[in-house]
């Protein structure tokens, strides 16, 4: 469920602040970009340390 995770944080999030998401579910690597790209918001980086994907969000 780490995409209504990163939603419920982005919420409480202005405008151009990023929130670092840490995620070990690899449905992941496809789920947050592509929430990422339909809620208007922006994955600025994204990487992989041994099974822990990691995301960096930008808010629209």
């Amino acid at each position: 469920m780490p995409v209504v995770k990163v939603k419920k944080e982005m919420d409480k999030m202005s405008a151009g602040e990023i929130l670092e998401v840490h995620a070990t579910d690899k449905g992941a690597k496809s789920d947050i970009p592509a929430w990422a790209k339909s809620s208007g918001n922006k994955i600025l980086k994204e990487d992989q340390e041994e099974d822990v994907l990691k995301f960096w969000v930008e808010k629209a």
